[in-house]
């Protein structure tokens, strides 16, 4: 545990586990968006245990069911940024759950794979 971490302080927790968690972000991109994160301070996805992996993965379907029955959303996004580079900016892993409504943006074409725009190709 970080003293400095935002996300090593259990707050606003919706439901927990043994090695992970799953809050509401506190930079929501829209109604719903929550954050799956492992207990333990770490830093990159890949550096999590399998334990933790797993965890992970499980409150996610979790975080999925719940976010289904109250903000009843048309599709979803997931995300995880490894690395500054990559856009991380809160240096603990966390897993994105984006609850996307119809018509939330103009043209969804290209999903998650717009975080690269100017390198996507046109599809055909």
């Amino acid at each position: 545990m970080a003293d400095d971490c935002e996300l090593c302080r259990l707050e606003q927790v919706l439901f927990e586990a043994d090695e992970a968690y799953v809050r509401f972000d506190n930079n929501s991109l829209a109604r719903g968006h929550v954050l799956v994160v492992p207990r333990r301070h770490v830093a990159d996805f890949f550096d999590m245990t399998a334990a933790e992996k797993s965890r992970v993965l499980e409150l996610l379907d979790r975080a999925k069911a719940h976010v289904e029955k109250e903000f009843h959303p048309d599709g979803y996004n997931i995300g995880v940024n490894v690395g500054r580079t990559a856009g991380q900016a809160r240096m603990h892993v966390h897993v994105h759950l984006i609850p996307r409504y119809t018509a939330d943006v103009a043209d969804p074409r290209g999903g998650i794979r717009c975080v690269l725009a100017n390198r996507m190709k046109p599809s055909h």
